[in-house]
């Protein structure tokens, strides 16, 4: 019996520089299990053209003419909730990219990555894995932490069991699946299971908005 070939990843990409959308074009399409199906050169033309074709992943710039991609981001959530967004920006992290997340996206990753760096960031950001340009967390976790709310952790926090406290306060170091199984002696299912609990009972969409949470009510 032959082994079932799992569906491609159907992209989306926003750029409003030809030559970039002509690279990333380039970079998605050397990959097997990446299928770009949208094109387009400012958020308003993103947004109507996903309206007439589903799409897994958008790939969106932040500075657009028209509609910038923080309203995109905004206003692609808003419609098509299955949808995810990871944001290229030729910076770390600046007060674009953060109001991007803010608005749903669920990482970024600056320009200059590589091909394999695109496709895994995209796969993690379709598997529900927010992604973060490797250099960059702690950069977000600084932009984040500047005046932290402080608040009644123990209410906060009432929702989860010890165990999932636990994965909560690796997930908030930025601590891979892998990496917070090997940590606390558990399976890596058994992680995802906990990490899956942790978005539903705080209703976070991902990751990053975990950290982002943790960190505005001072309990990292």
């Amino acid at each position: 019996m032959t082994d079932a070939i799992a569906p491609r990843i159907r992209v989306a990409l926003a750029d409003d520089q030809e030559l970039m959308r002509s690279a990333l074009e380039v970079m998605i399409s050397s990959h097997d299990d990446l299928e770009l199906v949208v094109q387009a050169a400012d958020g308003a033309e993103l947004v109507e053209r996903l309206r007439a074709r589903r799409t897994d992943v958008v790939v969106m710039d932040v500075r657009m003419p028209r509609m910038d991609g923080i309203e995109a981001t905004r206003r692609v959530r808003a419609e098509h909730p299955e949808t995810r967004v990871l944001v290229l920006t030729t910076f770390d992290l600046d007060d674009y990219v953060f109001a991007a997340i803010r608005a749903g996206a669920g990482g970024f990753l600056t320009k200059d990555a590589s091909a394999d760096e695109l496709a895994a960031a995209i796969r993690a950001v379709h598997a529900g894995d927010a992604t973060l340009a490797p250099r960059a967390t702690a950069s977000l976790v600084e932009f984040v932490a500047k005046a932290p709310v402080q608040a009644d952790a123990d209410a906060l926090l009432a929702p989860l069991t010890a165990r999932e406290r636990d994965v909560l306060a690796e997930v908030v170091t930025g601590a891979s699946n892998d990496e917070i199984a090997e940590r606390l002696y558990l399976t890596g299912n058994t992680v995802k299971t906990h990490v899956k609990a942790i978005l539903a009972k705080l209703d976070l969409p991902d990751r990053v908005h975990v950290v982002i949470w943790a960190y505005e009510h001072g309990l990292a």
